[in-house]
């Protein structure tokens, strides 16, 4: 099979020191923030539909921020997927709020990842301690699916395919005391099983799935993201705990507690979070999408 055209990128830049990468990647954003980009453009428009109290000035640095850090992602991950267990286990520097994962004795935990820092090596660490199955999306490029089966799976985390069979394996890693992660920024494909809920105030298309799985297992769940430290250090993990609500009955509830544990958890360190993603682009009542360029 073929391979991912990045891998003999990632493959012999693995094993450079973690700051270097971090530094290869700023100078990769700082090229991209130059050139006119789909990603740079769904940036700018997230930022300005989150932040609308901040001055073009203000959106413009936090967009390049944004978009170094970005590259800094890119870059790790050639340490997070190609290098020893061990030596990516090292990166992580600190550990806050590890007694949220404490739970009742036979009780599921759901872990949300919201795509803010470096979530893929919070998927590495969970299973060196944890049953972790989780839900994936198998990517439209073969050869970069295998790559990520490879990575994620090689701590320990069994991956199953986002259909029913791989719904019901989730709950029954739950029902078992097991955990899954998920992340919980991503926009459904429909509004089947999904809606409209703000984030930051803008009405976006939201997931249920962790309010259907935690009311019918009495999973506990929880926010996670690993900070990416300054100057190539390594990494913070972050254990917080999620808003009782997110397991109403009624979904707008739950939902909109999702968001706003989401939201707060960007707040607190806006330049890592994936801007470029386009969540808002499917609207309410079948309104334009904002990365839509006007004629």
């Amino acid at each position: 099979m073929s391979k991912h055209p990045l891998y003999p990128i990632w493959r012999v830049s693995g094993y450079l020191p973690l700051n270097w990468l971090h530094r290869i990647g700023h100078l990769l954003g700082r090229f991209y923030i130059w050139l006119p980009n789909r990603e740079k453009r769904s940036t700018e428009v997230n930022l300005r539909l989150c932040f609308p109290e901040k001055s073009d000035r203000e959106l413009g640095q936090l967009r390049d921020r944004s978009i170094r850090q970005m590259g800094a992602t890119l870059m790790e991950m050639a340490a997070i997927w190609f290098t020893p267990t061990e030596r990516v286990l090292g990166m992580i520097k600190q550990v806050s709020g590890s007694e949220q994962l404490v739970r009742e004795e036979g009780q599921g935990l759901v872990v949300l990842l919201p795509h803010l820092g470096c979530w893929e090596i919070i998927g590495l660490e969970l299973p060196t301690h944890e049953q972790v199955t989780s839900l994936y999306r198998p990517p439209r490029n073969r050869a970069y699916e295998t790559l990520v089966r490879q990575a994620r799976e090689r701590s320990g985390a069994k991956l199953v395919p986002t259909d029913t069979s791989g719904v019901k394996q989730i709950y029954q890693t739950l029902l078992g005391g097991g955990v899954t992660c998920i992340l919980p920024d991503q926009q459904p494909r429909s509004d089947k099983g999904a809606v409209f809920a703000p984030f930051f105030g803008v009405p976006a298309l939201t997931m249920l799935l962790t309010n259907r799985l935690v009311r019918k297992t009495g999973a506990k769940v929880i926010f996670a993201y690993a900070e990416r430290l300054s100057a190539g250090a390594g990494y913070h993990i972050h254990y917080l705990p999620a808003d009782e609500r997110i397991r109403e009955a009624d979904p707008v509830v739950a939902a909109s507690a999702l968001n706003q544990g989401i939201e707060s958890i960007i707040r607190e360190l806006p330049s890592q979070y994936q801007w470029s993603y386009k969540r808002f682009q499917i609207q309410l009542d079948g309104k334009q999408s904002p990365y839509r360029r006007s004629r």
